[in-house]
């Protein structure tokens, strides 16, 4: 099993940034008080988790599920760092994507019952 780098933790009490120093959308703007974790720093944790994933897998075939809506722009970012690596390594490892989506809610009710849907992902040996 390959090493994994060390994760990052936020504290409570982190240092936070003020609002003045970033560009914001403008329909965020009643919603935001501080800045906590820069961009840059979740690209580069994104970047790193990608060469932990490569490393991981050998070689072997990556299979790569995106659970949808929310996890769509972190899953693109991860897939991009991955194929990047993958471009430039000695040797090609394959790679399927799927997408699902979870399902707990009716209207703003937990159902308490989780259902999947899609994932039609077929992966030969």
């Amino acid at each position: 099993m390959a090493t994994r780098s060390p994760r990052v933790v936020m504290s409570d009490d982190a240092p936070s940034y003020d609002l003045d120093l970033f560009c914001k959308p403008n329909h965020y703007a009643e919603d935001l008080e501080k800045v906590f974790i820069l961009h840059g720093l979740i690209m580069d944790r994104t970047e790193r988790l990608a060469r932990d994933v490569m490393k991981e897998m050998g070689g072997h075939h990556i299979v790569a599920l995106c659970v949808l809506k929310g996890g769509y722009k972190f899953f693109a970012d991860l897939l991009d760092y991955i194929k990047a690596l993958n471009r430039n390594s000695d040797r090609s490892t394959p790679m399927t994507v799927d997408f699902i989506r979870l399902k707990s809610y009716c209207n703003d009710q937990s159902t308490g019952d989780v259902k999947v849907i899609g994932g039609k992902c077929k992966t030969g040996s």
